[in-house]
């Protein structure tokens, strides 16, 4: 039973930073591509990063250099490091998985909340 658990969300001024953590159980996250997606309100929810199985690392263009994601495989967490934070990074952060035998859509187009299917309750950050 795969089970996602965020946190470090919070309150936050603009130019400050925050860790976020996603904790993972019932499979190991070296074997999985998880990633970290973002919703507002009113929008759908976007990709922010993504870190597949082989290591291959992928970002959105607006968190591009401010942000960085990464496996601890000691402790099963997939963690996102927002430095530089914006106002516009306000939204609910939610962590993802994907089953690795699962055959992706769209190669292209792999940081979309289609393609996985596992995912974590979120946690809140707000920019101010």
């Amino acid at each position: 039973h795969v089970q996602l658990v965020e946190s470090g969300g919070g309150s936050v001024q603009a130019e400050g930073s925050l860790r976020l953590s996603c904790a993972a159980s019932g499979y190991t996250v070296s074997s999985y591509c998880m990633a970290w997606f973002r919703q507002v309100p009113g929008r759908e929810r976007e990709g922010v990063a993504g870190i597949e199985d082989d290591g291959r690392i992928s970002y959105a263009d607006a968190v591009e250099g401010r942000f960085t994601i990464s496996k601890d495989n000691a402790k099963n967490t997939l963690d996102l490091q927002m430095n530089s934070l914006e106002l516009e990074d306000t939204a609910m952060y939610y962590c993802a998985a994907r089953s690795p035998t699962r055959p992706w859509a769209d190669l292209a187009k792999r940081l979309v909340p289609a393609e996985y299917n596992y995912w974590g309750q979120g946690t809140q950050v707000t920019v101010s």
